[in-house]
């Protein structure tokens, strides 16, 4: 399972312990092409295949322009913050969550391994969902993913790839490297084809976008748990530092790799535009890139892209499942989650935590059968369910700036990391306005009946269930989840 653990790492698990016992000392071999590579490599997933429809629904070139540069600013502060506190406080490798429960206490982190977690089942269903609406340029019945047929088809491919983690899987660095050549190829030749072609007429046209969108200002906000989505597993640079020949290399390599998806995504939106008129470009199926390079091209533009998205996504899904079995497998070898989720078999395999994350993607996606677009909705949905760990980790990194610990002294370039963490929660609380209460309220839809398994933790160590402060927290979060459930049955809510 190690070699399996390695690649859940590298997509987004960020500094997740993946050994079941001390780690070995880690060889400083990487300088900083490689590492600089790493950074790209874990970056870009599926979800750049699906950028033109996506932005194009809500704005055009400016409104694009605008939301990448805020992205783009602020999803790197919250790559510095990782950095900083993966250094500052390496004795914190159980996950994201570790860093909300040093700065906020046990409930606080535990909502935090719930959220990162959830986010990443739900992520999962946004592969599956992307898989059968590029099967569906093909076959028909399919749709765009949400079909019955389509979501019973996901169904099987969810539960065979469940059997097949169940026995060990060993070959995920292979993997990996197929995957790598899978996703990147397609779309680099994406980039240049659409440069080549520029059409100069076409993106004047689609500058200002559709005014029936809004302000420019209200098109931007609506792009914003898109650019958050493709960027997750920003922190996943931090992991590296442990390889790096020199600590400083890893600074340099997350700014570059950081920089080079930014460009690679933004080349991929803005060249859209030139392509097809914004209209059209919300209107294609998903994987939009594939339709957008077919107007060019022609057909075999589509069966390149879908070839490269089928094998990206399916390699991806595999590192992230794992991934997402191994937060909870960490928090209950750690305590924090109830026992029985520390479970492995004879395979060295985190059963009970991979059972929990299969089951929680195929519920997300049974909910797909009764959403409109349910690529974009799990999109947001995966989206605002990682924007409360990524808040509480930047809140611990701000607070541990403003007030160290005891005995800790004030490193050179304190003044900086502290302008980055103060800038990195103003960005996340700028997300979570951003995305609207309608997925605030449906991510507590998941906070709030998962804190059983808080409840169940506390009772197995003998403990108070909440205390007064923690009990508050909760009552907020029911109090939300009902509040959700009241606007789904209502309508005021829709998926």
């Amino acid at each position: 399972m190690s070699a399996a653990m390695d690649e859940a790492r590298s997509p987004a698990a960020g500094p997740v312990s993946t050994s079941h016992g001390p780690a070995a000392p880690a060889e400083r071999t990487m300088a900083v092409p490689a590492l600089t590579a790493m950074v790209v490599g874990s970056m870009v997933g599926a979800g750049v295949f699906s950028l033109p429809r996506n932005f194009a629904q809500s704005t055009g070139v400016l409104g694009t322009l605008i939301a990448w540069t805020i992205a783009g600013a602020g999803m790197l502060m919250l790559a510095f913050v990782f950095q900083s506190l993966a250094v500052r406080r390496p004795h914190l490798d159980a996950g994201v969550y570790a860093y909300a429960k040093a700065g906020f206490g046990e409930y606080p982190g535990f909502l935090s391994a719930l959220g990162y977690w959830a986010s990443a089942c739900v992520g999962n269903v946004t592969y599956w969902v992307l898989i059968m609406s590029t099967l569906g340029k093909i076959w028909p019945a399919m749709g765009e993913g949400s079909t019955l047929l389509a979501v019973a088809v996901s169904s099987v491919g969810l539960w065979a790839f469940h059997l097949v983690i169940r026995r060990g899987v060993r070959e995920a660095a292979a993997i990996n490297q197929i995957v790598t050549v899978a996703k990147l190829v397609p779309i680099v030749l994406f980039v240049v084809i659409l440069a080549v072609s520029f059409q100069a007429g076409v993106f004047g046209d689609n500058f200002w976008g559709d005014a029936a969108g809004g302000g420019v200002l209200s098109q931007v906000n609506d792009t914003m748990l898109i650019t958050v989505f493709v960027f997750l597993g920003v922190e996943g640079a931090s992991v590296y530092s442990r390889y790096a020949r020199r600590r400083e290399d890893v600074g340099r390599a997350t700014v570059l790799g950081f920089l080079s998806v930014l460009a690679l995504f933004a080349s991929v939106t803005l060249l859209s535009y030139a392509a097809l008129p914004q209209t059209e470009l919300g209107e294609l199926q998903q994987p939009s890139v594939a339709g957008v390079l077919e107007s060019v091209v022609g057909t075999w533009g589509t069966v390149l892209i879908s070839v490269g998205v089928i094998v990206s996504v399916l390699g991806a899904y595999l590192a992230w499942t794992l991934m997402a079995a191994e937060v909870l497998f960490v928090a209950a070898r750690d305590r924090d989650m109830p026992r029985f989720l520390s479970r492995v078999n004879a395979a060295d395999v985190p059963v009970s935590a991979l059972l929990m994350t299969t089951a929680l993607v195929q519920v997300v996606l049974l909910t797909t059968l009764f959403s409109e677009d349910a690529f974009t909705f799990t999109l947001k949905l995966c989206t605002a369910l990682s924007l409360v760990p990524y808040l509480l980790a930047a809140g611990y990194a701000l607070r541990i700036g403003v007030r160290p610990d005891a005995g800790e002294r004030r490193e050179r370039g304190h003044g900086r990391e502290l302008a980055f963490a103060a800038l990195a929660v103003l960005y996340t609380l700028f997300l979570i306005v951003a995305a609207g209460l309608e997925f605030l309220l449906m991510a507590l839809l998941i906070y709030a009946p998962g804190t059983v398994l808080f409840v169940r933790t506390r009772r197995e160590a003998g403990r108070q269930v909440f205390t007064p402060v923690e009990l508050a927290l909760f009552v907020v979060a029911t109090v939300g989840a009902l509040a959700g459930v009241v606007g789904l049955a209502t309508g005021v809510i829709s998926i």
